[in-house]
């Protein structure tokens, strides 16, 4: 069973959709199993992190920020913003998939984990989301 939806970003940081993963895997009628996540992008990703403190997802957003500047000179794909590379370089640190067991029709995450898009954009975008359920 496979599905996509949008995640509609206001520009850098975390946006959660554990709920929508929850709802398709109990939706899919398999037991047991995997379910993969993949964004079909370049300069997002994807992340399982804990969503109990949201100074968690700013000290992340800050981590990267500094390991990542948006100031590298030396950057040669500028034609899309001074955020564009970076962007991509912090997806590429980061996945852009992730499978997560499922058992008893329910993912098998963690008390405090979720799972996010981490957007490393400054401007608004419209994320595709794949979802993946296999046996």
């Amino acid at each position: 069973m496979q599905s996509e939806f949008i995640i509609q970003t206001n520009g850098q940081g975390l946006y959660e959709f554990t709920r929508e993963a929850e709802r398709f895997v109990a939706g899919a009628g398999i037991e047991t199993g995997v379910l993969t996540v993949f964004v079909r992008h370049t300069s997002c990703s994807m992340l399982i992190q804990e969503n109990a403190d949201p100074d968690v997802q700013r000290d992340l957003h800050g981590f990267f920020d500094r390991i990542v500047p948006e100031d590298m000179e030396w950057l040669r794909h500028t034609q899309e913003g001074p955020d564009d590379m970076p962007a991509h370089i912090k997806a590429a640190m980061t996945q852009v998939s992730l499978s997560i067991p499922v058992s008893g029709n329910a993912m098998l995450l963690g008390t405090w984990q979720g799972i996010y898009l981490f957007e490393h954009r400054h401007a608004p975008h419209s994320r595709k989301v794949v979802l993946h359920m296999s046996p």
